[in-house]
């Protein structure tokens, strides 16, 4: 039996790796609501900032096997997985917006020149072939993700897949994606 008084946060992570919920429970009080305070300071809004702390607290959960008190202390070692799960968000919206950039066109305005369709048409036609440089289970994840607006926890759930494996693939597949529009400039 732990006693709270003696624990460190860096014990903590390390009873963490070994399992212990408890000592999850404890890091998780201590942590969260400073996590998502930390995400709105860099800029989250505050249901975003609350899913990344989510985000971050499952990942140390996860990675505290990976934890080494050696490289830092532990609460800077939980504020870098948060601001790591912040950037990955920004990443994402950067290319869900040159997405929307490419596909958001005056379609239903009727207005559309025939200049504008065929560009129109030629940015659907990368975008489609950008799709297809990805796996079946890239395309998917991006799919969810970027078209169906879904979480990656959604997304994960819905797939029967590890919260990492969707990010991983998510990861992937937005690194294809970014070497084949440099391609194309």
């Amino acid at each position: 039996m732990h006693s709270r008084v003696e624990d460190t946060d860096e014990a903590l992570l390390v009873r963490i790796a070994g399992g212990d919920r408890d000592a999850f429970a404890l890091v998780f009080c201590k942590y969260a609501a400073k996590v998502k305070g930390y995400l709105i300071r860099l800029g989250a809004a505050g249901a975003i900032a609350e899913d990344l702390a989510q985000d971050a607290m499952v990942n140390i959960w996860r990675r505290a096997a990976s934890f080494d008190p050696n490289k830092a202390k532990a609460s800077t070692w939980i504020f870098v997985i948060a601001r790591n799960a912040w950037i990955d968000r920004l990443r994402r919206e950067k290319v869900e917006l040159a997405y929307r950039a490419f596909v958001d066109q005056p379609e239903e305005s009727g207005d559309e020149s025939p200049d504008d369709a065929a560009a129109r048409a030629q940015s659907e036609e990368r975008i489609s072939a950008a799709l297809l440089a990805l796996s079946d289970e890239q395309r998917q994840v991006v799919q969810l993700s970027f078209f169906e607006d879904r979480p990656h926890s959604e997304i994960a759930e819905r797939l029967d897949l590890p919260l990492g494996t969707v990010k991983s693939r998510l990861r992937l597949a937005l690194i294809k994606l970014r070497a084949h529009w440099e391609q194309l400039k």
